[in-house]
């Protein structure tokens, strides 16, 4: 492995998501150079100088605009290029699309560096992490998505208001595909080692049934909700990919559920979703085999076969 620059990351593709990110990773202190990549080489200067122009009230840092020889000795790049999400799609409706313009970046990486971490952010993010893998030839622990880690916040948010308490304290999981068919892990939920149904009847909260398919719904629904009230989601997702980043460049062996390829987890194989991952400086570590109930794992292995039938089509 060459030597990599390890508070050196890029971000390819400054749209609304990509940008975000960006201007939430300047903030987080984590690195020292940022490169940012458009194919609108222009809007990627006029976020670079944007986002430096803030640089008084952070830390150091070298902001700018470049291409892909920029890349190598990068230690991390962050994949958010590809075309948004409209009102009324699901994310799996983008896969032609965005599948054609990996096949044009991925190639376009890999021939300046094949050492790197990619974070692939871009939807339908599991089909795109899949692709990413196998179009780059890379290790699978150094190709992962973000995944359900910012429905995982959502679900999170939604249970501290529901229940009156700090959302950093509910420790719950949303796994599968980053869409429709993602599932709650009910069974897993807690609130600070108090299993979830216990702290919802200690809050004076007894439909639990109506109450877990009112909130999985709020978390499935959120973000058509938001593109329809505002075109696009991008701040909720560039604190997952700024937390994501920070597990990797900090090495903390976080666990969080980001997509990967699996092989044989709860007899999942040959895809890539979200299940809860050790995450570290070398990427994902070890898949977390929490405890799931039958109608769980049923549910997980739907939501695979979903995203397997999508992949059947796309020659990969």
């Amino acid at each position: 492995m060459r030597n990599l620059n390890t508070r050196k990351l890029a971000v390819i593709g400054c749209g609304f998501v990509g940008s975000a990110s960006a201007f939430a990773l300047m903030q987080s202190g984590l690195f020292s150079e940022m490169v940012l990549i458009d194919a609108n080489h222009a809007r990627a200067e006029g976020e670079a100088l944007d986002i430096s122009h803030g640089l008084p009230f952070a830390k150091p840092m070298k902001i700018y605009a470049g291409d892909y020889p920029d890349l190598a000795d990068a230690s991390l790049i962050v994949i958010t290029a590809g075309a948004g999400q409209k009102p009324g799609e699901t994310r799996l409706n983008l896969v032609k699309k965005n599948i054609s313009i990996f096949r044009s970046i991925i190639p376009s990486i890999t021939q300046y560096n094949r050492d790197a971490i990619l974070l692939i952010v871009a939807n339908p993010v599991d089909i795109l992490t899949y692709a990413a893998a196998k179009l780059s030839g890379f290790p699978e622990n150094r190709v992962f998505g973000t995944g359900t880690v910012l429905d995982t916040a959502r679900l999170k948010y939604l249970l501290g208001e529901h229940l009156q308490v700090d959302s950093r304290a509910v420790h719950a999981f949303i796994l599968g595909e980053h869409g429709d068919s993602e599932i709650v892990a009910w069974s897993s939920a807690n609130v600070s080692g108090l299993p979830l149904h216990n702290f919802c009847e200690m809050r004076g909260y007894f439909d639990h049934d109506a109450a877990m398919e009112a909130l999985a719904a709020g978390v499935k629904n959120s973000a058509y909700e938001i593109i329809e009230k505002k075109s696009a989601t991008y701040y909720g997702i560039a604190m997952s990919v700024r937390r994501v980043c920070e597990a990797i460049v900090r090495d903390e062996k976080s666990i969080l559920p980001v997509s990967s390829v699996q092989h044989g987890s709860y007899g999942i194989d040959g895809v890539a979703l979200s299940l809860p991952a050790v995450v570290g400086k070398d990427g994902v570590e070890t898949i977390v085999p929490i405890a799931l109930s039958e109608e769980e794992i049923a549910a997980l292995r739907a939501s695979a076969q979903t995203l397997k039938d999508f992949l059947a089509e796309q020659d990969l």
